[in-house]
């Protein structure tokens, strides 16, 4: 898979999503598990989620228990989208493991599946930009300053896609070679975060 079809896949999860426009409807995958398509399809989905659960937890009226209960929501969706990155990677070392890096081969500053990461949510942003600079109820300068960031959006996206392509084919002609560093977030593990830690003793 090109990695200029992502984007064509990320619209297809955004828009996926916004037939339903509900937090809580059920990711139907349509790709089959454990391909490239299927982890790309997860993981804007957890994305998708996550930016209208992060719209709802900023309501000023929200009441505080349902907010609690959203952030612990946003909580597990990071470390699930974390770890969606990290199978991403992990299909990506699979697919290289037997490339042989140049003496001189460099690391890069992240990982692909990282670099795809901005180019999902990437997909979200021109989504709900593109809705902001059409909005009927908005005014005229609402809607320019959204077209222009709008414009801006959609470049960074063309310059992300060329970017990941070219560090794919360096890792596949050992220019560049792939070193993964798990995350490790310490605030989800009982054990590492003093503050649970300390409220089981």
């Amino acid at each position: 898979m090109k990695v200029s079809e992502f984007n064509a896949l990320f619209d297809k999860v955004v828009a996926d999503y916004h037939l339903k426009d509900d937090v809580n409807a059920a990711c139907e995958n349509p790709y089959t598990p454990g391909s490239l398509e299927y982890l790309l399809y997860r993981k804007c989905w957890i994305d998708a989620v996550q930016w209208h659960l992060e719209d709802i937890i900023r309501n000023p009226g929200i009441d505080p228990a349902e907010a609690l209960s959203i952030k612990r929501w946003i909580d597990r969706s990071n470390q699930d989208r974390t770890d969606t990155v990290e199978y991403i990677d992990s299909w990506y070392l699979d697919k290289f493991k037997d490339v042989k890096p140049s003496a001189d081969a460099k690391i890069n500053t992240e990982t692909p599946a990282w670099a795809i990461d901005r180019l999902s949510i990437l997909a979200l942003k021109i989504y709900h930009m593109q809705i902001e600079a059409m909005r009927e109820d908005a005014d005229d300068e609402h809607k320019r300053k959204c077209s222009d960031k709008l414009a801006v959006l959609r470049q960074q996206r063309t310059d992300l896609t060329s970017a990941i392509s070219d560090l794919l084919d360096d890792i596949a002609s050992g220019r560049k070679y792939m070193k993964v560093y798990k995350q490790m977030k310490m605030y989800n593990d009982p054990s590492l975060n003093p503050v649970l830690y300390a409220a089981g003793k």
